[in-house]
Order: structure tokens, then sequence, then C-alpha cells
């Protein structure tokens, strides 16, 4: 169904302002690569996602959704069908010792937040980038903290449309994986357990963890963070620096000087040659060392 026609349907249901037709993808990713997007919605209400969500069930649309767009790479044909982006879906609420966010805020403004508010167990994410929702689909986690260890509950939206409240206990949180990610449920918003403490530490954990950060991570170039699952007994990193292809390059994309984890935006990169460069990589590592690097960035569209 071509873009136009998608757009018809969804003409009375949700304002227009919110809807984009034939848009850029590289225009909602960190990493500033990919296609265009039949539709791209902007929802910012639970019913406009809901709708979305029905309305893409009964005329049979592809439906992606994404949130900031921090650890994901965009094919260059783009995204057929409908791609909802949650990032102004971003409310947060903050309670006595908890903090309820919606799937779009950005982790870091979490974080950030819960610091203003004296509450401590998010430190850990004051560099994390992405969305709340990104967050808890990967179990994203950062020198020794993870979001299921400070996670309660969330709320989401099953493939059918039903919105579900899962507990913890059901998240099956793993590395890099969860429930959210086996079961592609659209993540709505997630409540935080925190403790009460000192603002002044926390403040302090937080500088520490932003200096670690900026001192070994290429953030002065687009990319979509780390590249690669730990493979066990390793650290991607490490094999890939021990293989000397720190500064190896394939069109506009470049394996960091800084941080061979990453593969950065160097020079108008397609996603073709992220996916070359990543390929090269695995196959060099495995051919070194007999270890298979396992992608952690996502990859969408065609």
């Amino acid at each position: 169904m071509q873009g136009e026609k998608i757009m018809n349907i969804f003409e009375h249901q949700i304002p227009m302002e919110k809807v984009k037709f034939n848009e850029p993808l590289k225009n909602h990713t960190f990493i500033k690569i990919g296609g265009n997007a039949d539709i791209l919605i902007h929802p910012t209400t639970i019913d406009e996602i809901t709708k979305i969500v029905e309305i893409a069930n009964i005329h049979q649309l592809p439906l992606t959704v994404i949130g900031k767009g921090s650890n994901v790479i965009i094919k260059d044909g783009g995204i057929r069908g409908v791609t909802i982006s949650l990032s102004h879906f971003d409310q947060i609420k903050v309670n006595e010792d908890s903090m309820i966010a919606q799937s779009g805020v950005d982790i870091i403004d979490v974080s950030r937040l819960a610091l203003e508010h004296n509450l401590t167990g998010l430190e850990f994410a004051c560099g994390i980038p992405g969305s709340t929702g990104g967050a808890l689909y990967m179990n994203a986690g950062a020198y020794g903290g993870q979001i299921a260890d400070v996670v309660e509950r969330a709320t989401v939206i099953t493939k059918d449309g039903k919105v579900l409240e899962i507990p913890r206990e059901e998240m099956k949180f793993g590395y890099r994986n969860s429930l959210f990610k086996m079961d592609h449920y659209i993540i709505l918003e997630a409540e935080f357990g925190l403790k009460k403490g000192n603002k002044d530490d926390i403040a302090s954990k937080m500088k520490e963890l932003t200096f670690l950060r900026e001192s070994k991570q290429p953030l002065e170039y687009p990319s979509c963070g780390s590249v690669f699952k730990r493979p066990e007994g390793h650290f991607a990193g490490k094999l890939i620096q021990d293989c000397n292809l720190q500064g190896t390059r394939i069109g506009g994309a470049e394996i960091s000087m800084k941080h061979a984890g990453f593969i950065v935006n160097v020079d108008h990169a397609t996603a073709q040659d992220y996916m070359d460069l990543i390929q090269f990589i695995q196959k060099k590592v495995y051919d070194t060392f007999h270890v298979e690097l396992e992608t952690e960035v996502i990859f969408l569209g065609e």
C-alpha cells in the first residue's frame, strides 16, 4: 500500500500535524542514516497509540516502533507501512520514592530528575543514550547497573492491541534482552522503584560516570552506541582492537580510534556501509580468535 493511501486511513483518526509522509528516518536516529518511512506518526497519548495499532491491524499494515533511535540501524530502503515514533510521548511523574516515565522520555532525563528529587538507583543511566522504552526493551546497563535492577512494572500494548501491566518478575530480563523484545510489545510507560539518598553523593557518582563515558566513548561523531554484545569470556572492543582494526573504514563508516566497540559515521555513511563493516569485523574476529560477535544494535527496514 502506498504512503498516500496509508495517510488517508489515518486522516480522521490522528491529528495530521503528528503525521509525516515519506519522512527521512536519518533525521530520527542518533547515527544519522536510514531511508524514508512511508508514514511516520508521533503520538502523544495512549489513546492515539492504541488507535494506530488498531488501524494497522484492521488494514494489515506493517507496524514498526522506534524511540530515540539510539541503538538502531535503519536500512537504506527505509520502512514500509506505518512507523510510530514515541519520542514525543515523554512525560515523567515523580512520587515519594518512585518515578513513572513514559516510554519516549530520554532515560538520561529520568536519571537527572531522580537526582533533583534526591532519589538514588538510576545513576548508572546518566549517560545511556536513548529512550526509557528502549532501555527496558534492551535491558540497558552501564557501569555495574541495569534497568532490571530498578524497574517495578511496565504498561504495554500487545500486537493485537491489548493494554497490559507487566510486573518486573514477568519481564524475563537477560543480557540485552527482555520479554518486551521477545514478544514485540510496545512499551507505554515504566515505574522505577528508587530510594531516598544524599543529593551530593548522587551527583558525585553521576559526575564520575559521565567523565568515564566522555573519556572512553567517541561522542564527537554520530554512532549507534556499542555495536556488539559482550561475548562470554571476552570484550568485543578488545577483540576488535587486538585485530588491529581501529580506523578501518568502509564508505563513511569507521571503527572508532577511541573505542573499538563503536562504529562512527565520519562522512555521510549509509546503512550498507555499516552492515559491510560489521560483517568484515565479525569475519576478522572469528578468523583470528574463533569468537563469534553477535550484534547488539537492532536492524530495521529494507
